[in-house]
């Protein structure tokens, strides 16, 4: 019997959620103050996927870890607009709370990739 195993990749999952953030900035109000935060979140919703190709092709243990902690920095910055979007409430839509799970979620997976790359540059050097 074949065991039939999903890939795993964290690309496409960073690529729908720049999606999704961009669906959200669609369907915010044409306001002062959801206009800043349409502007904030298309920005730093989009970054992480951006970064993370960036990493992909890095030149180094240590670029590869500076791209990752960059990446992690703009899902932190994209929680944080997408909470104010919730707690003000701007919308309420479904989208928003899934995609604040997502963030979540992709900010563990961030979190844990960097420590890893750091525990292996550790291990590297000690070579």
């Amino acid at each position: 019997m074949e065991i039939k195993r999903t890939k795993y990749d964290l690309e496409d999952r960073l690529v729908k959620f720049a999606c999704v953030c961009l669906e959200i900035c669609d369907i915010l109000p044409n306001t002062k103050s959801a206009n800043n935060l349409e502007y904030q979140l298309s920005r730093s919703g989009i970054a992480p996927a951006l970064l993370y190709g960036e990493a992909q092709a890095a030149e180094s243990r240590a670029d590869f870890i500076h791209k990752m902690k960059i990446a992690h920095k703009e899902l932190r910055e994209t929680r944080i607009n997408l909470r104010i979007i919730m707690e003000k409430p701007v919308i309420s839509n479904e989208k928003l709370n899934n995609c604040l799970k997502e963030a979540n979620e992709l900010i563990a997976i961030l979190s844990t990739s960097i420590l890893t790359a750091k525990t292996n540059q550790k291990v590297d050097k000690n070579k």
